[in-house]
């Protein structure tokens, strides 16, 4: 009994291990329940009754809605556009273009798009969403354009930031506004006319 405080008192977690593929688990049905109501109108007994969870599950590893919407967007992308290393930065682009793409539109697209949607009208989710999903993604493009500028392969005046900037949100503008496709061709396309010319 004395050791289990002094676990607690240390930040270990309470009760049993995590279960990982409980939280996956719960992870796909806040997914699956915001892409159909929204961020706004998500909450935790519809989470709990899609994954057919206790909410006192949920809370056990997230204390608020906040905290469940973005460690699921986190490791959905972790997993979904895995950071490309193939020597060029040609390649590095582009394989992290299509990931990106794909996890855009394959089945979390739809509540990437209710999320993102939600963000000027909810500055605390706005907030930890830049400041997790956000970085994270422009770090990975960031050291992707580094890797290129150690191999010389970048003009050492190119605008990485434009580069980065341009990136992501020319495939979210295909998918948020225009509906067109994010396809192989068109991240080609990408590459071809915008991205590589801004780094040469």
């Amino acid at each position: 009994m004395h050791s289990s405080r002094a676990k607690e008192a240390g930040g270990a977690p309470r009760g049993r291990p995590r279960d990982a593929s409980r939280d996956d688990a719960l992870r796909k049905a806040t997914l699956e329940v915001m892409a159909e109501v929204g961020y706004r109108a998500l909450t935790m007994d519809a989470v709990a009754a899609r994954a057919k969870a206790g909410k006192a599950t949920i809370y056990r590893r997230w204390e608020s809605k906040l905290e469940l919407v973005i460690d699921t967007c986190n490791e959905l992308v972790s997993r979904s556009v895995p950071e490309p290393d193939t020597g060029s930065v040609a390649g590095d682009l582009r394989e992290f273009l299509l990931g990106y793409a794909d996890f855009l539109t394959g089945p979390s697209g739809k509540a990437a798009q209710a999320l993102v949607g939600e963000l000027p009208h909810e500055p605390e989710l706005a907030t930890a969403f830049r400041d997790s999903f956000l970085t994270g993604q422009r770090g990975m493009l960031r050291r992707i354009l580094e890797r290129g500028a150690e191999r010389g392969e970048i003009n050492r005046h190119a605008p990485l930031g434009m580069v980065n900037e341009l990136a992501g949100a020319t495939l979210t503008y295909r998918l948020m506004l225009t509906g067109e496709p994010i396809d192989a061709a068109f991240v080609d396309k990408l590459l071809e006319q915008a991205l590589l010319p801004l780094l040469n």
